[in-house]
């Protein structure tokens, strides 16, 4: 066993004390919004962090791992090259704004106020089935990690031609049945709670290892090391690559693209989509992520690289590396598991006693975070997006509503647990994700930003653009995962004869990156095509649908009614901004400008002089200083502005009048039971 009693003792307070908050908050669910989307009253700071931390999980963490072991500091280096694009997403409240403004409790419900219900049944099954698949592998990941990083002792036994891990399948039952239970307290209420609390005891404790980092490693003489590489296989410089594949440029212009295009349309955390107490904080809590997540990026990308000098460098803590070796090299399995615990494994060896308990708290809670939030997510987009849709407006009681949501969400975990159980993933954990969520995200973003920034969208094109993304991924999936490791060997081997098989390359030509956005660009154009040469509704309304003009909604009005320069609109600056938003506002602008002005001068330098791979350690030395001074203070900011926000939250829930009618289901008169509800929502 790799961890002490005192390390234990760390994990079960932490744990223990989540089930306390738990516990404590389940008295304020009391209707089905309470359940969905925490009655809408959650502050940015605590949505921020809340939301943050739920995109945490071990399996997040062991991808990062995974990218930056691989391909060292570059792949920061061309996502800072296009932050634009997630500047301009957030700045901007893009999608995130509108869809606030329907009032939607889940994508689904959105699709049928502007579509059609049958279509909102079709994306509820694509969107679950997606997403179930593409979490199915998060369990058996994350209890990889535990038993590699804890040292726990495998049992494994054989029925027949089939080899059951005992061990791992009683490490993801505690995991799931924790995570269900917190759900299962108080639904996205709870959620919200304790994810704010597991998200700030995580900053804490990576303060803690970037402490520990730079008292074991000396970075500089890091740097200096790195700077040595072959040529062709540099892990900080990010234009002498070539030798080095999956996160290069390509990637990032892809991933750009896809950022922009699956804005919210990943439904993992639909909960906190709808839980903002307005749209204008909906923006601001995205505002905030950028500063939010500095203090885990910084972690995530330094520590992977020195753990890769330390097994790559003879002369860098040579008797904890010969240790790690040696923990990696009894790993039974594929490479490719030894290649995900190779990180895990490392921090065991490098970590002191109580810092090893506290970073696997960190990785349980933050598993707890995802796994919660996504069992909540996708049991509900089951229920309120297939089957009650499919009961059209049969009555159900609130306390009905809320049981099945709870057994629904039962459901996707007992899926999970087995998928898991028999799946072992073969490829980057990113690309999986990519190719995986394809299935529903492909079609996705075009359906929603069509159907909130074009009146002219159509439940035709909705149709079209969907099954188009969604067919176009299962083929894909089928090429790269089934035909092209079972089928076409077999192929070769038994038609030597056709002389096109063998000019086949031995693995498929598109990574899951590729794949998803060949996908999603022919959606788009499927999408447009198709509506164009469609009619729309005749009585569809943008500001019904959005609650502007005469169906504006007053208790969700955050104007303060101030003069705006032209300048200031052009930066997307509204009447809603106070003076300290706008200092928030600006103060991220700058953060993300910085990191900019940084690439692209490196580029124009790149274009007339060669700067040394020395040069590049030194730079992103700075660059890992630099996030890492900002998440301390973020940090600190955002615990003081987190329980502002919660305990405005219990105040809210303690006195807001619940209305039985807003359970997610769109009512043939919907306008009609709304505007009296709206009006005497908040007492």
């Amino acid at each position: 066993m790799n961890l002490y009693p005192i390390d234990w003792l760390i994990v079960a307070i932490i744990l223990g004390s989540l089930l306390l908050i738990g516990m404590y908050t389940k008295r304020y669910t009391r209707s089905v919004a309470d359940f969905l989307a925490a009655n809408r009253c959650a502050g940015r700071y605590m949505l921020t962090m809340a939301d943050g931390i739920t995109s945490l999980g071990a399996i997040t963490v062991i991808a990062g791992f995974e990218m930056y072991y691989s391909a060292g500091f570059c792949p920061a280096f061309w996502s800072i090259l296009f932050s634009p694009v997630g500047l301009i997403i957030t700045l901007s409240g893009w999608v995130i704004y509108r869809y606030r403004q329907t009032r939607a409790m889940t994508l689904g419900q959105f699709f049928e106020m502007r579509y059609s219900r049958k279509f909102r049944i079709f994306a509820g099954i694509l969107a679950w089935t997606s997403g179930v698949i593409n979490y199915g592998v998060f369990p058996g990941i994350t209890a990889r990690f535990l038993i590699y990083f804890c040292g726990i002792p495998q049992k494994t036994i054989h029925l027949g031609w089939l080899d059951i891990n005992v061990t791992l399948g009683i490490i993801m039952f505690i995991m799931l049945f924790l995570a269900w239970l917190l759900m299962f307290m108080g639904g996205q209420i709870t959620v919200i709670i304790t994810d704010f609390f597991q998200s700030q005891f995580t900053n804490i404790a990576f303060i803690g290892i970037a402490v520990i980092l730079f008292v074991k490693f000396n970075v500089f003489d890091i740097m200096g090391k790195m700077a040595d590489a072959p040529v062709g296989k540099s892990i900080i410089n990010p234009f002498d690559q070539e030798g080095i594949s999956g996160f290069t440029l390509s990637y990032f212009v892809m991933q750009a693209f896809m950022n922009f295009y699956l804005v919210m349309a990943w439904q993992g955390g639909q909960g906190f989509n709808c839980a903002a107490k307005t749209p204008h904080e909906a923006r601001m809590a995205r505002v905030l992520g950028y500063l939010r997540g500095s203090i885990t990026g910084g972690i995530l990308t330094l520590l992977p690289i020195c753990v890769y000098a330390m097994l790559h460098y003879d002369d860098i803590l040579p008797e904890t590396a010969a240790a790690t070796k040696s923990a990696i090299a009894a790993i039974q399995g594929s490479g490719w598991l030894q290649q995900q615990m190779t990180v895990p494994i490392a921090i065991t060896k490098l970590f002191p006693v109580g810092m090893i308990g506290v970073f696997c708290a960190v990785i349980i809670t933050a598993t707890l975070a995802t796994d919660n939030s996504y069992l909540l997510s996708w049991g509900s987009i089951f229920i309120q997006d297939i089957v009650l849709p499919l009961r059209k407006e049969k009555p159900i009681t609130p306390e009905r509503h809320m049981k099945i949501l709870r057994l629904s969400s039962l459901g996707v975990a007992v899926f999970v647990w087995l998928f898991s159980m028999v799946f072992t993933l073969n490829d980057f954990i990113y690309m999986y994700f990519v190719i995986t969520g394809a299935i529903y995200l492909g079609g996705a973003g075009s359906v929603i930003i069509g159907g909130l920034n074009w009146e002219r969208s159509t439940t035709a094109g909705a149709w079209a653009g969907m099954i188009t993304g969604s067919v176009l991924a299962i083929c894909g999936l089928f090429l790269q995962n089934i035909f092209w490791p079972y089928f076409l060997p077999g192929l070769i081997k038994a038609y030597p004869q056709i002389g096109w098989f063998l000019k086949l390359p031995a693995e498929f030509p598109l990574n899951g990156m590729q794949m998803g956005f060949f996908t999603s660009f022919i959606a788009v154009m499927v999408f447009v095509i198709v509506s164009l040469f469609t009619k729309p509704k005749p009585d569809f309304s943008m500001d019904k649908l959005l609650h502007r003009g005469q169906y504006a909604i007053a208790a969700e009005d955050t104007s303060i009614k101030a003069k705006l320069g032209a300048g200031l609109k052009l930066f997307g600056i509204t009447d809603e901004f106070s003076r300290r938003d706008k200092w928030v506002y600006f103060g991220s602008m700058f953060y993300v400008m910085s990191f900019l002005a940084f690439a692209v001068a490196l580029l124009l330098i790149k274009l007339f002089f060669n700067i040394s791979n020395k040069t590049w350690g030194k730079l992103w030395l700075f660059y890992t200083g630099y996030i890492l001074v900002v998440g301390v203070i973020a940090t600190i900011w955002f615990l003081f502005g987190g329980f502002r926000d919660m305990k405005d939250m219990f105040r809210t829930l303690k006195i807001v009048q619940r209305d039985t009618a807003d359970d997610g289901s769109v009512h043939s008169s919907e306008n009609e039971k709304k505007e009296p509800m709206l009006s005497t929502e908040r007492l």
